[in-house]
């Protein structure tokens, strides 16, 4: 079972190092972090010149990588090896450099630490290299954060700097800017600079330093359309329309699908109390109010039509059955046929 990127960096902070790391998956924020932090830490500044190599797979090949990590240290308790974008190593995933792999992880050297950074895509759990990274090495399988737990993730990334967020502020940030850990906590690290001490995040400080408009972005266009807002709704997506670049229409559209998915799944727990149906949704009991509304404003029929209607703009979003719409039109009409 591939190791969470969280733990394998608890145990690096705590100064435990393994021989062979195997780094892989979607989410390249993870691979980065644990990389990183070997590069960084793993042996002294003063030694690096001899006993750090940096290598990237395209320029090498498993033969090369294994012949430097099969070296001793020079005046040094251990040397690091580090192949950046591994998944471009000509040999890895054929025959002869995986057999070549597996013959190192049956013995490593101790004195090594050896790190593939292999990005966005995963070995073959099928074949016998995959099996022997997971019981001999350390294999880190470093997934996309769902969209239902990006708001929670990044409420611990901001405890994580000593700082708290508001409920609200922490979904502003999720559902505009979305997944791509790299640029939400680039965004998040370049906010929290300009203070000096910790503070409780809100919208005005997001609009101030991340430049998400506290009124005009997606948490309010879903909170619009919950309270069935005509008239917000019809400014935020003129708002939209005049920000194109900003304001794609694609994440939208995918943000919308998963309000109504929470709303037929209300429909379809009555009777459960707030707290469990906050489970069953996966959001913070906070929004459950929103929920309980929106509910009200949209009986199931009217939610099973909603659904069918982002569908549909889902379709033309991508190029299909467009009618030569553009996306600030196929938007205007979505919101429209959702409203009424």
């Amino acid at each position: 079972m591939p190791n969470q990127p969280e733990a394998i960096l608890k145990e690096l902070k705590s100064g435990k190092y393994a021989p062979v790391y195997f780094l892989q998956g979607e989410e390249p924020y993870f691979i980065d972090q644990i990389t990183n932090y070997i590069e960084n830490n793993a042996i002294a500044e003063h030694e690096k010149g001899f006993n750090q190599i940096i290598m990237y797979g395209k320029d090498a090949s498993m033969n090369v990588v294994l012949t430097n990590a099969r070296r001793f240290p020079m005046m040094a308790e251990r040397q690091v090896v580090i192949v950046k974008e591994a998944q471009n190593l000509p040999d890895l995933g054929k025959e002869a450099g995986d057999s070549l792999l597996v013959n190192y992880l049956a013995n490593p050297l101790p004195s090594t630490i050896l790190v593939f950074a292999h990005k966005y895509k995963v070995l073959d759990g099928r074949k016998a290299l995959a099996k022997d990274l997971d019981k001999k090495a350390i294999l880190v399988k470093s997934d996309k954060v769902p969209e239902y737990k990006l708001a929670p993730w990044i409420d611990g990334y901001v405890k994580s700097k000593s700082f708290t967020i508001e409920p609200k502020a922490c979904q502003i940030i999720a559902e505009s800017i979305g997944n791509n850990l790299e640029v939400l906590t680039n965004e998040i690290d370049k906010m929290l600079i300009n203070f000096s001490e910790p503070v409780q995040i809100n919208a005005n400080h997001i609009q101030q330093f991340i430049g998400i408009n506290k009124d005009y972005n997606n948490f309010e266009l879903t909170k619009a359309l919950s309270y069935r807002d005509i008239l917000k709704a019809n400014k935020i997506i003129s708002h939209f329309s005049q920000n194109p670049k900003s304001n794609p229409l694609i994440p939208i559209v995918a943000l919308l699908y998963l309000h109504f998915s929470r709303l037929l799944m209300v429909h379809a727990n009555k009777g459960t109390n707030e707290r469990e149906l906050a489970g069953a949704l996966k959001v913070n009991p906070y929004f459950m109010k929103e929920y309980m509304i929106a509910a009200k404003n949209y009986p199931l029929g009217k939610v099973i039509d909603n659904i069918a209607y982002l569908q549909e703009a889902d379709l033309r979003s991508k190029g299909i059955d467009a009618s030569g719409m553009n996306e600030g039109e196929i938007l205007k009409e979505l919101i429209f046929k959702l409203l009424h």
